[in-house]
């Protein structure tokens, strides 16, 4: 008796991996000394116990930008693929990503609607870009409340904007 052809419906290169996705904290907080201002982001990446810190600054900015970018810059500096759960104190970014207001600006042509201009329109197209590689929990997180990520956020955020001849920030629009 002749056995059918099979064919298999998963690649057979070695580049393929059945094995699950790496689970990965990411802590931020934005910072800007005055609003516009100097400012800084800080982010803490925590995977299996172990931390990574960042931080930026820049001589004028926004807070808002701030807090887009520290989430940003944690998600970016993953390598591979992740689950991420992202902790933030910003409703701005939170509501932004949990009520998928990215996705309607983004149909809309990166406006929030007609003769209304969207702030920030670099950070959320780069956000963006990023939704499909990973698996992202958006979690909002009261500011100054005691919660210890949070708070070394705050400190390095804070840190970074208070550093002189910080860089300009080239997406901030006045």
């Amino acid at each position: 008796m002749r056995r059918p052809h099979q064919t298999s419906l998963l690649p057979t290169d070695s580049s393929f991996s059945m094995a699950p996705m790496k689970k990965i904290s990411i802590y931020t907080d934005g910072s800007a000394r005055g609003n516009p201002g100097p400012g800084g982001y800080g982010t803490l990446l925590v995977y299996q116990g172990q931390i990574r810190e960042l931080s930026g600054g820049f001589a004028r900015t926004t807070n808002n930008r701030m807090e887009i970018l520290a989430a940003l810059t944690g998600i970016e500096a993953l390598k591979e693929s992740c689950e991420v759960t992202v902790y933030s104190d910003s409703k701005y970014l939170i509501d932004t990503m949990n009520k998928g207001w990215i996705h309607g600006w983004k149909k809309k042509g990166w406006k929030r609607g007609p003769h209304k201009p969207l702030k920030n329109t670099d950070l959320w197209q780069r956000m963006h870009a990023l939704l499909d590689r990973h698996t992202i929990n958006w979690q909002w997180v009261k500011g100054h409340n005691g919660h210890p990520e949070n708070e070394r956020c705050d400190v390095l955020a804070t840190t970074a904007a208070d550093q002189k001849n910080n860089p300009t920030d080239h997406g901030f629009i006045e």
